[in-house]
């Protein structure tokens, strides 16, 4: 039997990749870096973060001595680890893991460092138990499960020519439902952010906060190019018989002239409470509480991450959960 969690499972722990001066960080860098050692801390106050770096002694002046972080020499290209990190799956009761193939999001990018990292981790015991190398793309922000056998995406990216071009959408969901013993896979049509580089994570723009219940982005704003697939989006939601929490849109934020892609659905589960990206907004207030509304039972806490998105993406992208075994 194959299930792939949901991730508000119980965790072993959340692996990040720390910004370097090799990575497109390095005109923010200390910005950057500012802004990870907040987020890892917060991590910390919830689970155990194994992260990656350059260099441990460096990176140990900047953090202090915290027992709940431990890091780890390596090499990556990016720092977007929800993309190229294992991903978790049970099989007869034992959690394994899957390494995909990683091209940068359809090849824009340089990728041969991150796609190399999983078999890094298993190999030097950073990561125990069984990884299974997969001749297929598939990124980690790309898909939403449920737990329950359901798993929800973008026809955007996972259909892009740009992943897997050799295979038609009957054979990539055969594909993925095998991997994941899934019973559903709910494809939306609609939905985007500008400035998003994925094609379309759901990540970015839908969740599952429970077997049933899905949190996603609106927009109210009818000038703003996103009302209409936005809208679109939610009546493709609605077909789904499952309850629907609404976010608001942070209004928008530029950077070199260019819009980033702002979004509270990029937030993430920890044991015991969940972390929203924030953008110094008087929405980051109303989607906290909407969050914490629909979560009563876990600690909602917001962490800045107005300096994430100049890379295009926010708190779940840079991180993956190693679920407790």
């Amino acid at each position: 039997m194959l299930r792939l969690p949901a991730e508000w499972e119980r965790h072993e722990a959340t692996l990040i990749a720390l910004p370097h001066i090799h990575t497109d960080w390095k005109l923010c860098l200390e910005e950057i870096l500012n802004s990870y050692e907040l987020f890892v801390k917060t991590i910390a106050q919830f689970e155990p973060v194994i992260g990656l770096c350059l260099d441990i002694k460096e990176t140990q002046k900047r953090f202090g001595k915290n027992p709940n972080i431990t890091w780890i020499e390596s090499e990556y290209n990016d720092t977007w680890i929800r993309d190229y990190g294992p991903i978790d799956y049970v099989k007869d009761g034992r959690l394994q893991a899957y390494d995909f193939t990683f091209n940068a999001w359809g090849g824009k990018f340089k990728s041969d460092k991150d796609d190399a990292v999983n078999s890094f981790l298993y190999a030097n015991k950073v990561l125990n138990g069984t990884l299974l190398r997969v001749d297929f793309i598939l990124e980690g922000g790309s898909i939403e499960s449920n737990g329950d056998g359901t798993l929800l995406s973008t026809t955007k990216c996972l259909l892009n020519p740009n992943r897997n071009a050799h295979l038609n959408r009957v054979q990539i969901e055969a594909k993925i439902k095998n991997l994941f013993g899934l019973k559903d896979i709910w494809l939306l049509e609609n939905g985007y952010l500008e400035g998003d580089d994925t094609d379309a994570h759901i990540d970015t723009l839908a969740r599952f906060i429970a077997k049933n219940i899905i949190a996603y982005v609106t927009c109210k704003d009818k000038n703003d190019s996103h009302y209409e697939p936005l809208k679109l989006m939610e009546e493709e939601l609605k077909s789904l018989h499952v309850k629907l929490i609404p976010l608001p849109l942070p209004e928008p934020i530029y950077y070199d002239n260019e819009r980033l892609p702002a979004t509270y659905a990029n937030f993430v589960f920890v044991n015991g409470g969940l972390i929203v990206p924030t953008y110094g907004q008087p929405s980051d207030k109303i989607a906290l509480q909407t969050l914490q509304n629909a979560l009563p039972h876990l600690r909602v806490v917001g962490v800045d991450a107005s300096v994430f998105i100049r890379q295009h993406g926010s708190l779940h992208c840079a991180c993956i959960h190693r679920i407790q075994r």
